[in-house]
């Protein structure tokens, strides 16, 4: 799981039927330096399953890869990235 943060939306004409009641949203995927506020702290952009409503600017718990589907099972869905929670706050330590 990795720390996200939503950047936009992405309006679909048709959507995979096994996907239909939510809607999808574009993430950054912070490092260490980006959760800490470095603006090179920040991966590639990517699409994301949601279906709690996230909003843009809000910091989510990313599922990635083949964990991303496994909230589905045993249904067969076509993603590769799901947002698993809506992080209210995130408390940052400096390693010791």
């Amino acid at each position: 799981m990795r720390i996200a943060e939503v950047i936009g939306k992405v309006t679909l004409s048709k959507c995979h039927p096994s996907l239909i009641g939510a809607r999808w949203c574009v993430g950054t995927v912070l490092t260490w330096d980006g959760l800490c506020g470095d603006s090179d702290g920040r991966e590639e952009p990517i699409v994301i399953y949601d279906d709690l409503g996230a909003g843009e600017g809000s910091r989510i718990a990313l599922s990635d890869g083949a964990e991303a589907a496994a909230p589905f099972h045993p249904r067969l869905v076509p993603l590769d990235a799901y947002n698993a929670a809506i992080l209210d706050c995130i408390d940052i330590e400096e390693p010791r």
